[in-house]
């Protein structure tokens, strides 16, 4: 499909650099980058956006081999009690099927048991930046990133 526009983050002057500094600030507060990777490809996958995977040598070496298993993480026994909570989090968060609990407490209760406060605001916020990224982009038809 050919893009609509050029990406919009482009167009819009000084668009990018706030959006490009939140990311920076989202990781630097203690939330494991492969976490912070594995939401972004499950809220990606949700929202139909599919991410190419490394296949030259150099780049598959510094993959996270369980990038193809998050479709799967409820069953797939590769990833952390707080990855899962991670998970779980970025799904009914990306889901809102239900705007009035799409969050609930449990699933917020059992994130927390694994992240600060200011874990899961990062969490929360890194969830909403990838939305943010998937619905511009989707919208554009922007063509589909590499998985980093």
């Amino acid at each position: 499909m050919t893009p609509r526009m050029d990406n919009p983050s482009l167009v819009v002057p000084g668009a990018l650099q706030p959006l490009l500094d939140l990311t920076e600030v989202i990781g630097k507060v203690g939330v494991a980058q492969t976490t912070l990777d594995l939401v972004r490809l499950r809220v990606s996958e949700i929202n139909g956006r599919t991410y190419t995977f490394p296949d030259g040598p150099e780049q598959a070496a510094t993959a996270d081999e369980r990038l193809g298993k998050v479709a799967g993480w409820r069953t797939e026994t590769c990833f952390d009690p707080g990855e899962r909570a991670a998970l779980e989090m970025a799904e009914a968060v990306t889901l809102m099927t239900d705007p009035q609990d799409m969050a609930s407490d449990e699933i917020w209760e059992k994130s927390a048991q694994y992240y600060t406060d200011e874990q899961l605001g990062a969490l929360v916020m890194h969830i909403g930046l990838v939305n943010f990224w998937n619905r511009v982009n989707v919208a554009t038809r922007q063509e589909a990133a590499a998985w980093r």
